[in-house]
């Protein structure tokens, strides 16, 4: 039997903070009608150059120290070639090297395979574009 393939786009509103917005439900809701009790696998894509998918504990201050992970390793100051924008904005050009854009995760039996504390998150330093989407796509 041949796989099917499904997809759609979330509409994220991040704010004009760094954020890191979890994005697991939204997964779940999609494999509800897309797997259909399937197994297969969840791409989870963001097409923006400033912005990442990361698999990451939530709610027990793992997002916020990734936040700061990130603000010190990437500071925003002028060190930026990349200089349009908020002051540093270049560092939200570098983000996706180290949270890369996309995620592929498994689907047993419809039901995203995620460790117990571990949840889909979009990571967004860019405090230019509140505005993202995020694409979800089905393989199974």
């Amino acid at each position: 039997m041949p796989g099917s393939f499904s997809t759609t786009t979330l509409q994220i509103t991040t704010g004009a903070t760094e954020t890191v917005t979890d994005l697991t439900r939204a997964c779940e809701r999609f494999l509800l009608q897309a797997a259909d009790g399937r197994d297969g696998l969840l791409n989870v894509f963001v097409p923006h150059a400033t912005a990442g998918i990361a698999i990451i504990e939530t709610g027990a201050g793992s997002d916020d120290d990734l936040l700061t992970a990130l603000h010190t390793l990437l500071p925003s100051d002028d060190r930026w070639q990349h200089r349009h924008g908020t002051p540093g904005h270049g560092r939200d050009h570098v983000l996706p090297a180290l949270v890369p854009p996309h995620a592929t995760l498994p689907v047993i039996a419809g039901r995203l395979e995620l460790g117990t504390w571990q949840s889909v998150c979009l990571v967004d330093t860019n405090v230019d574009n509140v505005n993202r989407q995020v694409r979800l796509s089905f393989l199974g």
